[in-house]
């Protein structure tokens, strides 16, 4: 049995890249600068890994003492080929497929023609339409939503529809079904990457999000690993967001996670399970909750809690088991605004059947982690990305 278990730190970036200025972007470096706020960040598990000795890392001053000489994976950082900086592309590459042209983005919001019609197909008027910061908007508009039942829509600088509600004024089995009537819309010239439904609750006063978030995500627009993977009739588990990204496709299995740790418990259960294939995981927390709310410390504290995890992942590990960490793009919780930063993401390997200690360096492509998945679980190749197994396998 031969299974990759990849999990996506979602956000996790580990510098600029070279492109970045072009996306307001420069200077960004999300672990970097998580530990310039978070100088004795523990994380002795990811350290081990060889997180520190991934270049753009090793030679901050704040890194260059946490450097391990005896590394117990693979290392390195790949760069994003695509076009973006959002959830679908990182993930879409990751899987083996190159975004040419970015999902459109709404920086004024939606235009009010399709608001319109919008608001006749779902028979109410919305609030909002701006772009914003999902627990800044529920707190202004709140209130209003609350008392006129009128849905909150909201964009950012990623190509999404987003729509907040109280549950207790839209319940869940509405909120969701005014953001599939949403996502059948937004086609042509208002093409939208993701709808996402954002419950939320008032609780003492405190208007609290929810795990009910639900994405609706376009179809991806070619052949992704998981589909050659479900193909040679083996099984990709996806957990947390995976199945909503890729809209179901190549999946053979999924469960949605309520937060970081629901998702590394969900994981252990997977490889508790027997099967051959892929367990392919998105740990949302990172970006959600710090990332995009400019919260460091909160960050720094969410490393540590999964790197406590690590071990028991990696205990469940069979002999022919491979773990892959990565990220899908960058959130520098000190940088301008609330939204993703355009990085590097890091890439570690661990397994019985892996070397230790190797650098595999800068590669050109998040894609080349699909292509590895694809070489190691022996299924076709993707269109996109080179595998690095040669240089990284016993």
């Amino acid at each position: 049995m031969k299974r990759v278990i990849l999990i996506v730190l979602d956000s996790l970036g580990v510098g600029a890249l070279k492109d970045a200025e072009k996306y307001g972007d420069k200077g960004a470096n999300t672990l970097g600068h998580i530990m310039k706020v978070n100088p004795d960040l523990n994380i002795p598990n990811l350290r081990k890994m060889g997180i520190f000795n991934i270049e753009g890392l090793k030679n901050e001053d704040i890194i260059k003492d946490k450097i391990e000489k005896k590394a117990i994976g693979s290392f390195g950082r790949l760069a994003e080929k695509s076009k973006g900086k959002d959830t679908i592309t990182g993930h879409w590459e990751i899987a083996g497929i190159y975004t040419e042209v970015p999902f459109k983005t709404y920086p004024d919001g939606f235009p009010k023609d399709f608001i319109k019609e919008y608001e006749k197909a779902i028979g109410m008027e919305v609030l909002g339409n701006l772009a914003a910061s999902g627990t800044e908007i529920i707190k202004e508009l709140g209130p209003e939503h609350e008392k006129t039942g009128k849905p909150i829509v909201y964009t950012s600088a990623d190509s999404v529809f987003q729509i907040a509600a109280n549950t207790e004024v839209i319940p869940l089995d509405k909120l969701y079904h005014i953001c599939e009537i949403a996502r059948k819309m937004l086609v042509g010239d208002v093409a939208c990457g993701r709808v996402i439904a954002r419950p939320y609750i008032l609780k003492d006063g405190e208007r609290i999000r929810t795990s009910d978030r639900r994405d609706y995500a376009v179809s991806p627009s070619g052949k992704t690993v998981l589909d050659n993977i479900k193909e040679k009739g083996k099984t990709v588990y996806a957990i947390g967001k995976i199945s909503d990204i890729f809209n179901g496709m190549g999946v053979t299995k999924s469960v949605h996670t309520e937060n970081n740790m629901d998702g590394v418990d969900k994981t252990i259960d997977a490889l508790k399970e027997n099967f051959e294939g892929l367990i392919f995981t998105n740990l949302v927390d990172f970006d959600s909750k710090y990332g995009h709310r400019r919260d460091p410390e909160g960050y720094g504290r969410c490393i540590e809690e999964f790197d406590l995890r690590l071990p028991e992942i990696m205990s469940l590990m069979k002999d022919d088991d491979t773990l892959i960490l990565c990220a899908d793009h960058g959130n520098d919780p000190i940088h301008s605004g609330w939204d993703h930063t355009r990085e590097h993401v890091p890439v570690l390997v661990y397994g019985e059947q892996i070397k230790a200690g190797v650098d595999i360096k800068t590669r050109n492509s998040f894609a080349d982690i699909g292509a590895t998945i694809a070489e190691i679980l022996q299924v076709n190749k993707t269109e996109i990305g080179e595998s690095f197994l040669d240089h990284i396998k016993k």
